[in-house]
């Protein structure tokens, strides 16, 4: 006796179809092609997660370095100077601090000087 999987089936390829929602053409509307492109969706997904905290981090340092050199410092010398000051602050928080306090992040450039000398 044979088993069939009509309902089976059909459940998991609404699953699958329901997550291709907004995929272009076939791509939501095949259930191969959109099992395909689903796959590769979630890897992008996965590897642009990580990508993501790299990108940011960039964005940090670019600003943290830009609001040093207002303060006649470059980035690796401002880092270290906090670091001597045993200042321990993440580079989110001093590139918030350089875009909207800069009077904040002015007296931690001229401590990480005065732990530099």
């Amino acid at each position: 006796m044979r088993v069939k999987t009509g309902t089976v089936r059909r459940a998991r390829h609404k699953k699958l179809l329901k997550q291709a929602r907004g995929f272009y053409s076939g791509r939501r509307k095949h259930f191969r092609k959109a099992k395909e492109q689903l796959e590769r969706s979630l890897v992008y997904a996965y590897r642009d997660r990580r990508n993501k905290k790299r990108d940011f981090r960039k964005l940090w340092i670019i600003r943290i370095n830009a609001a040093a050199r207002l303060n006649d410092l470059s980035y690796s010398r401002f880092m270290h100077g906090l670091k001597l000051a045993n200042i321990e602050l993440d580079r989110k928080i001093l590139a918030d601090m350089a875009m909207n306090e800069p009077e904040s992040f002015k007296k931690l450039a001229e401590a990480s000087k005065k732990a530099l000398k």
